[in-house]
């Protein structure tokens, strides 16, 4: 009788134990089913104006957001310096002054100016003797009244004066004297320095009565008629720039400002901080504009094939994106996915989703979805 007893109790224990298994087991792969998915009912989704739908494959137009600086090319720059040295005796810039080209903006003087011009006019006098010279000696040569000797030493003589003359010519040309109007009347102590160009004053570096040297910058000039916009481009988008790209810029503290410009030379290395530089051309002149401004820019990037689902689709979560996959009526699997340019609400899908023709996805409020996973998870 007790064995029978203890038949009925070994089985029971047995029966229960499988039961138990079976059980941890179920449980087991619910939550490996229910780790990346979430199960809704029909009035959570209606609530939530969750909506789902296919991705889509055409063009993707994007714009590419940068900054740069207003940058001025170098022959549009100038540094104005005086060639010989000297004080400043007058000056009426300062700095924004416009400036015309040919027009005064200084006065210079100094000693040495006196003694160019009297070498000058000493080495054209000799000059002068020496032709005279060597005309009579060469006649007097030919007719042999004279050695080859004296005849010679003369021409060398006349030779030698006439590169002096040249290069104090040159010289007088140099600091902006005329030495065709030079005589012995017009020495001048003092000389005007001209603008080279039309622009303005970006820079005055001395003072009324300042000694300078040949090397230093009286005044810096810039050419506003062709400024450029450097823009900084970071290493993984210089692909996407092409030269003819257009660019709509604008100031950061007015953004409805806008200043068009085009892509016209991208660089070909790169800085310390893996970017390349980006020149452009101002469509037209901007003369609100100035060399050193800081503006963001929107780059128009060209039209490319994609994979693209509406923004609100893609998730964050962590450091990384996701979309939810529509496994039935009511379940959905989040899908780790890595995504492209995002531009006017569409987004592009890079990887994450190989059979997107046949995959239905939350296109809309899937925040929602997210937050439902994250409460169940809790």
């Amino acid at each position: 009788m007790k064995y029978k007893y203890s038949i009925t109790a070994f089985l029971f224990f047995t029966l229960l134990s499988c039961s138990n298994n079976d059980k941890k087991t179920a449980e087991n792969k619910t939550e490996t089913v229910n780790e990346n998915t979430v199960t809704l009912t029909d009035a959570q989704i209606k609530n939530a104006g969750i909506q789902t739908g296919k991705p889509q494959f055409g063009s993707m137009s994007s714009i590419l957001k940068v900054n740069g600086i207003v940058d001025v090319p170098p022959q549009n720059m100038v540094s104005v310096s005086f060639p010989l040295g000297g004080y400043l005796k007058s000056t009426h810039l300062l700095p924004g002054m416009k400036v015309s080209k040919g027009q005064s903006i200084a006065v210079m003087e100094d000693q040495d100016l006196i003694q160019m011009q009297q070498d000058f006019l000493v080495a054209k006098s000799k000059v002068y003797f020496l032709q005279k010279e060597f005309e009579r000696q060469k006649t007097l040569n030919e007719t042999k009244t004279s050695s080859d000797k004296i005849f010679e030493q003369v021409a060398s003589e006349y030779q030698m004066e006439k590169v002096i003359l040249s290069s104090l010519k040159e010289k007088l040309l140099m600091v902006g004297l005329n030495p065709a109007t030079l005589t012995e009347n017009k020495i001048s102590r003092s000389i005007s320095i001209h603008s080279p160009i039309n622009g303005y004053v970006s820079a005055v570096n001395v003072n009324i009565g300042k000694y300078v040297n040949p090397a230093d910058i009286l005044f810096e000039l810039v050419n506003p008629t062709d400024l450029h916009l450097a823009l900084k481009v970071f290493e993984k988008d210089v692909p996407f720039i092409q030269v003819g790209q257009k660019i709509k810029a604008h100031l950061a503290n007015d953004p409805n400002k806008t200043f068009e410009a085009e892509v016209i030379l991208v660089s070909k290395n790169l800085d310390a901080n893996r970017s390349a530089l980006v020149h452009c051309h101002f469509e037209k002149a901007e003369h609100e504009l100035l060399p050193g401004m800081f503006l963001n820019a929107d780059v128009e990037l060209t039209n490319a094939a994609a994979i693209t689902v509406p923004e609100d689709a893609v998730v964050r979560f962590g450091d990384k994106q996701y979309v939810f996959i529509q496994k039935t009526t009511a379940q959905f699997e989040m899908t780790e996915i890595k995504t492209g340019n995002t531009a006017n609400g569409i987004t592009e899908i890079i990887t994450g989703l190989p059979n997107f023709a046949q995959t239905n996805l939350v296109i809309k409020n899937a925040y929602a979805v997210l937050m439902k996973m994250q409460n169940k998870s809790e």
